[in-house]
């Protein structure tokens, strides 16, 4: 991110904020999608981190920490948003992968969303920072406001939840109606 452009917003200059604004709301809506799983949720919360952002900018004290500070916003924002669901997020529809085998491709999709989705909100977020911004352990404790220990945690009990998800799954499939043993 320019350090100037965001200097001239923290200063007012709305024209500068808007031009921030514009090339930062898709990689804010993108991480908030992947971690809320719901278009609308993910949209207000990218919304509402873009309006926290403004109201807040002039007190961010060093410039060049401005994309890991909207982060912190913006997962805040997310967890403010999954809250107001009430109810687990929306899974939906990953598009058709390609390959030798796109059924069972698709299949290893599914059968990962249901396991990203079992996760509560803050092991959802670090993998999301970890695995699609590919932030360090000390950046994603930073954007978190965790200690690095927290983040470690977090992602050490997603990883298992979803290994246990993932092999519940195999062992239901093996127990299927019309399977023998």
């Amino acid at each position: 991110m320019r350090q100037d452009l965001v200097s001239r917003a923290q200063r007012g200059d709305e024209g500068a904020f808007a031009e921030l604004a514009t090339a930062t709301i898709d990689r804010l809506f993108a991480i908030a999608f992947r971690i809320l799983r719901d278009v609308d949720a993910a949209n207000d919360a990218a919304q509402e981190t873009l309006v926290k952002i403004w109201r807040e900018l002039p007190a961010l004290r060093d410039l060049e920490r401005f994309e890991a500070w909207s982060y912190r916003i913006l997962v805040n924002a997310c967890y403010a948003e999954q809250r107001k669901l009430r109810r687990p997020p929306v899974a939906l529809v990953m598009p058709a992968p390609i390959g030798d085998d796109p059924i069972g491709a698709l299949a290893d999709r599914d059968q990962l969303e249901r396991g990203f989705l079992r996760l509560p909100p803050e092991q959802r977020a670090a993998l999301v920072l970890q695995h699609f911004l590919d932030l360090s352990l000390a950046d994603i404790a930073e954007v978190m406001g965790v200690p690095v220990g927290t983040v470690r945690s977090r992602l050490h009990y997603a990883r298992e939840a979803m290994r246990a998800a993932l092999e519940a799954d195999l062992r239901a499939a093996d127990v299927r109606p019309g399977a023998t043993a």
